[in-house]
């Protein structure tokens, strides 16, 4: 039996609540956020129409996310491809459609004057931006993603503690889904951001996170954790190589199309202004 397997294996008593615990309360917290968002459609419904695929992607997002803490986080014990699907989801998936849902802007135009002021200079002040900066994003999701599979081997490692304890679980998952939401946001969100990196900087950052995430790939199919089957880890690599790329291509279509609809109305007032 696999180390991963045994782990969940002897599992019991309070032990096995506390895993219960862990997936109702990342299930419910989804559900909460769901209901917010419903909320802020429903308050701002005389306003300007909002756009119907920011709502679809937004809840999305959320599906993927409970898909990842649910019943694939429970195979992830016994299977390493599992696992990769369930990282692929919550930390690359998800994040992306979370930040096209735009929850920033549909909250200040669903709250009230005074709280939707409030909530604007909260985003601007120093800490938010500094968190929403490409390059310490990038740092908080691949360094998070570096001590998970690149001590994956290592039997006292993260990985194997992860699977071992149902608090660390939660907070590894946790520290996916939010690092992979603010590396996304700083380089592709739609919610207002006056302080945004330039292109340079955004496309550096998103290239370097993109060789990280295939040499993890690399290391994982390379030295895959104690306990899993080769064919298993073989092919979880590969979904971390071949699916990571899927979502990395469409961040860089996605940052590309940014800059061109930013650089257009500069482009049409330039025109204007020679025509005349």
């Amino acid at each position: 039996m696999s180390a991963p397997v045994m782990a969940a294996a002897h599992l019991h008593g309070t032990a096995v609540d506390a895993w219960a615990v862990v997936e109702g309360a990342g299930l419910t917290a989804l559900g909460v956020v769901a209901a917010l968002y419903a909320i802020a459609l429903w308050t701002s419904r005389r306003r300007s129409p909002w756009p119907l695929g920011r709502s679809a992607c937004w809840f999305a997002g959320l599906a993927c996310a409970a898909l990842a803490i649910g019943p694939i986080a429970r195979a992830a014990h016994e299977s390493l491809t599992a696992h990769m699907a369930g990282h692929l989801l919550l930390g690359m998936v998800a994040p992306l459609l979370l930040v096209l849902g735009a929850p920033a802007t549909l909250a200040l135009r669903a709250l009230p004057v005074d709280e939707a002021r409030a909530l604007s200079r909260l985003l601007r002040r120093p800490p938010v931006r500094w968190l929403t900066h490409p390059v310490v994003a990038g740092l908080l999701n691949a360094g998070g993603l570096w001590l998970l599979y690149g001590t994956a081997a290592d039997e006292a490692g993260l990985f194997a503690l992860m699977h071992g304890s149902a608090f660390v679980h939660a907070v590894v998952h946790l520290h996916i889904l939010l690092a992979g939401y603010l590396f996304t946001a700083s380089l592709v969100g739609r919610d207002p951001d006056p302080h945004r990196a330039p292109l340079a900087v955004q496309a550096g950052v998103l290239l370097t996170f993109i060789a990280v995430h295939s040499m993890l790939a690399k290391r994982l199919f390379a030295h895959p954790p104690a306990g899993f089957d080769a064919v298993d880890a073989q092919a979880a690599s590969q979904l971390m190589y071949y699916g990571g790329d899927v979502v990395d291509v469409t961040l860089l279509v996605l940052l590309g199309l940014g800059w061109f609809a930013a650089k257009r109305p500069r482009v049409r007032a330039a025109r204007a202004v020679a025509a005349a």
